[in-house]
């Protein structure tokens, strides 16, 4: 057989076995190229002004990169020892070490290269599509083009030729290292197969659980109220640490620990399920502990931001009425009276609402029910809104009580306050003792005059009209008027916003309207979590290869044993349901492990993001479980075939 024949017969039987490395390659490919391709293509133009739409994508690309580089190389690393006795055997024939590189090399190089055009086809294929996905995300108005970039091209190429050296270097290094009988060994070696749980295995595997309960219960008490920015600072070390290190010794002890108590209540008789499922699952996860840790924490990361950017952009509408209670709001009557001129010239119905406001400091040591060392303010002489109840229907107030509109999402979790207690308003020269009466839920003006969510006082006129007199003007607005203005037909609100963009008030900062705030969220929120989203499925996709790859290499090593259990009368159908549980356990565990780390984690800190946690929350966790359940089913099917040749 000739070299180029020999080339070519391995390049079928690669082709074959290693179809989902080819995917994930033409996959990675077509992903970068496509992600590069937005960075030259005119249409992003659509997208200055508003965000930083190359730039973040060119920061993405880098990240991108450093994804797709691990995981080839890392498969790789995987190919090369299962080829390890194939080369052995073109070492017993004859064969240089350097002549068998050079092979590998051809090899490598066609395939390789191959896979990276065509996932360059298929990535200048799907590039328009991508950026309609992304103008559709961020709302943005514009014409996308299918676009051929030949920066985008050469910058593929130069960085995935470089991926390639890499690759080249690491068979290199294999082959000069491995001699004719280690090379034979590689694949034979046991992935850490111990017969007994010793103690200090049980001592690592409750202490791996107990670490993680410990960042899950320190991750839900972080926004408690009762600690100091150090001590929260310190809690989310030790949350991170905790669930990391808890992580690793799950996977190192604790998995073994838990399948070794329910091999013991059993008394050691398993049926076939259970042997070709916990017994494998006990003996192989050990040694994958580091790799396991490393694709649930990441998997639990891309999860968490994923979920709290998707909050962002699904809450971006409700957040926007809570900053601001009108569709519009303006702090000057010559504007605001400008603005209705507009409005009424176009046939837009509307109503308005003017409010006094006023800025006085109040003494709520009494009510908040926190730490006060630390605080960004001084919670004897907070600043805050006032109006009087007149402003607000329903609500009559005595001179000496004092009602809250409620703060905002962030605001709730970092101030909390007790239910009553007295409080002081403090104007220039005269201090006004109050009763606090709790907290009304509306919101009554904009958050240009709460300071950036803070509540906003209601007291009673004969009070509010003393506060007027007795201002202090160094902590004074720049206006004392709420004027807030709202559209009768919510169909005619766009309209409305093109006026008032018209009139340019989209550039004063006192002035607010619902929608620009909520396209502004949408179209920030909205790049990252289309960005974050493909990043994601990057890694969900090369992860699971990986996993993918284990259970391929696993099927192998244990053909012999499937051998035995069907000449001692095993049906396919039973091997396989043990081996469904077995990859059940496999994929769900990381999976599992990793939902229930991005949950704790956006659950701690959701509300600087949004209103809304469990819709979005579930929905992208739903999604990835999933896409990722896809690697498990194809592992099954790859384990049904390797049953079926075992005898």
């Amino acid at each position: 057989m000739s070299i180029n024949q020999l080339i070519f017969r391995n390049l079928r039987k690669n082709l074959k076995n290693y179809y989902l490395y080819v995917f994930a390659l033409i996959f990675s490919a077509a992903l970068y190229f496509a992600f590069v391709t937005l960075q030259y293509d005119p249409s992003m133009d659509a997208t200055k002004g508003s965000i930083k739409g190359g730039a973040a994508i060119k920061a993405a690309s880098v990240l991108l990169v450093a994804i797709v580089s691990i995981f080839l190389l890392y498969a790789n690393n995987i190919f090369i020892k299962r080829r390890s006795k194939e080369i052995g055997l073109f070492q017993l024939i004859g064969m240089t070490k350097n002549r068998i590189f050079r092979i590998l090399t051809v090899e490598n190089f066609i395939l390789y290269f191959g896979s990276l055009l065509l996932g360059i086809f298929v990535g200048f294929s799907v590039s328009k599509l991508i950026i309609m996905i992304l103008f559709k995300t961020l709302g943005v108005d514009g014409v996308a083009s299918l676009h051929f970039s030949y920066e985008a091209l050469i910058q593929t190429l130069i960085v995935f030729f470089v991926i390639y050296l890499f690759i080249m270097l690491m068979n290199y290094l294999f082959i000069k290292r491995q001699s004719i009988l280690s090379l034979f060994r590689v694949t034979s070696v046991t992935e850490g197969k111990v017969k007994k749980v010793s103690f200090l295995e049980m001592i690592i595997g409750m202490i791996g659980i107990a670490l993680i309960v410990l960042g899950y219960y320190v991750s839900s008490i972080l926004f408690s109220g009762k600690s100091t920015l150090v001590e929260l600072f310190a809690a989310m070390i030790i949350t991170l640490g905790s669930v990391i290190i808890g992580t690793y010794l799950f996977y190192k002890g604790s998995v073994r620990f838990i399948f070794n108590i329910i091999r013991k209540r059993k008394n050691g008789y398993l049926n076939i399920n259970e042997v070709l499922s916990l017994s494998s699952i006990m003996f192989r996860m050990k040694s994958n502990a580091i790799l396991l840790t490393i694709i649930t924490t990441v998997s639990a990361l891309a999860i968490g931001l994923l979920s709290l950017s998707y909050i962002s952009y699904y809450s971006a509408e409700k957040s926007a009425e809570e900053y601001v209670a009108a569709d519009f709001s303006i702090t000057d009557i010559q504007d605001a009276n400008k603005f209705k001129e507009a409005l009424t010239a176009n046939n837009i119905l509307y109503t308005d609402k003017t409010i006094d406001v006023i800025q006085v400091n109040v003494n709520v040591e009494n009510i908040v029910d926190i730490n006060t060392d630390g605080l960004f303010f001084d919670p004897r002489a907070m600043k805050m809104a006032v109006i009087s109840e007149q402003a607000v229907a329903d609500i009559q107030l005595s001179a000496d009580e004092t009602l809250f509109t409620d703060s905002e999402g962030v605001m709730q979790k970092v101030i909390s306050m007790k239910d009553s207690g007295a409080i002081e308003l403090k104007g220039q020269h005269e201090v006004i003792a109050q009763q606090y009466k709790g907290v009304n839920m509306t919101s009554l003006i904009s958050g240009y005059f709460t300071n950036g969510g803070l509540p906003l006082a209601i007291v009673d006129e004969t009070v509010f009209e003393r506060l007027k007199k007795d201002i202090n003007p160094t902590i004074q607005k720049d206006s004392t008027q709420y004027i807030g203005i709202d559209i009768k037909d919510k169909s005619h609100v766009k309209e409305a916003n093109e006026l008032y963009q018209e009139l340019g008030f989209t550039s004063n900062l006192s002035y607010d309207s619902q929608l620009e705030m909520s396209n502004y969220q949408k179209q920030n929120m909205g790049l990252i979590m289309f960005i974050v989203g493909f990043l994601g499925l990057t890694f969900l996709i090369t992860s699971g290869c990986i996993l993918y790859f284990k259970q391929m290499d696993e099927s192998e090593d244990e053909k012999s044993n499937y051998t035995i259990l069907r000449k001692l009368g095993f049906t396919q159908g039973d091997l396989l349901k043990g081996i469904q549980m077995k990859q059940l356990f496999n994929f769900g565990i990381p999976l599992i492990v990793g939902l229930c780390h991005s949950y704790f984690a956006v659950q701690s800190g959701w509300f600087f993001f949004g209103t809304e946690l469990w819709t979005p929350m579930i929905i992208v966790m739903l999604l990835y479980t999933g896409l990722y359940s896809i690697f498990g089913i194809l592992s099954v099917f790859y384990y049904k075939k390797v049953i079926k040749e075992a005898l």
